[in-house]
């Protein structure tokens, strides 16, 4: 399995911005997504954003979209999360997670479910303050 190591999380205020790194040691898919999910307390962990390494396409929950913006760098094996105009509501541990694509509408796509990602890493805490 991959190891995944997050990187960049940390205290802001609202209206802020953070930017996540997520370096892995190698690529374990023929076709791979790189998501990050996000968990706070008390509430279930949700899919933010997710890409196709390599391939460039890119998967955003609503919550998000005009947001945050994920971003690869293949040659360093990462994956980059973005996080602006931060709220807090988007206090959480972040995880990043590595996965299979799929084949879905036109071409191939990485959904935010957390069934499709088989390596985890560990998590970098975001907490946004008023």
């Amino acid at each position: 399995q991959a190891q995944l190591v997050e990187s960049g999380g940390g205290s802001v205020q609202a209206g802020g911005s953070l930017k996540l790194s997520c370096k892995f040691s190698s690529v374990n898919y023929g076709r791979a997504c790189v998501g990050w999910f996000r968990q706070a307390p008390g509430k279930e962990r949700e899919g933010v954003a997710a890409i196709y390494f390599g391939g460039g396409s890119t998967s955003y929950v609503d919550l998000v979209k005009d947001r945050f913006t994920i971003s690869e760098d293949t040659a360093e094996n990462t994956v980059y999360l973005q996080m602006n105009s931060l709220a807090l509501e988007d206090t959480a541990m972040y995880y990043c997670a590595q996965g299979r694509a799929g084949f879905y509408g036109a071409g191939w796509n990485c959904r935010l479910h957390g069934d499709d990602y088989g390596s985890w890493g560990q998590g970098t805490q975001v907490t946004v303050s008023s």
